[in-house]
Order: C-alpha cells, then sequence, then structure tokens
C-alpha cells in the first residue's frame, strides 16, 4: 500500500518535534514549502497540533508523534 504524499509530509512534520520537552513546539514560516504548510494546516485540523502554523503538539498528537518516531527508529535499525 502506497503512504500518500499528503501523509507522508504529516509524519515527516511529526518526526521534527522534540518529544523529550512538551515545552518546545516548531513554528512553519511563511516562506516554508506549500506541502509544509499544508501538513501543518491538516494536522491542525486533526487536532494533533495547537497552531496551524506549527506550535505544540497536543495530548493525541504527542502520541501520534511518539508512534511516528518510534517507527523511524525500527526502520533505520
Amino acid at each position: 500500500m502506497p503512504i500518500p504524499k499528503e501523509l507522508m509530509q504529516e509524519m515527516t512534520l511529526l518526526a521534527q518535534f522534540n518529544l523529550a520537552t512538551t515545552q518546545e513546539g516548531i513554528k512553519i514560516h511563511k516562506d516554508a514549502a506549500p506541502e509544509i504548510k499544508t501538513a501543518a494546516r491538516s494536522l491542525h485540523a486533526k487536532g494533533l497540533i495547537d497552531q496551524q502554523d506549527g506550535g505544540y503538539l497536543t495530548r493525541l498528537g504527542q502520541e501520534a508523534a511518539e508512534h511516528v518516531q518510534a517507527a523511524l527508529t525500527i526502520l533505520k535499525v
């Protein structure tokens, strides 16, 4: 099953969050690539981040980011 490009961008964005602290978010700048902006808006609409331009992970977002980052760690071995 191929992974849709949009979902891949969302997972890539979730992989960028620092899971060691809840006090650190991310900011999507105005000059960011359109697909990154779209991914951030989508994650916000799904309730995974608290702002359309990044911000902080929600509880659900924290869980999703943990799963994404764990999968990446496993697959890199």
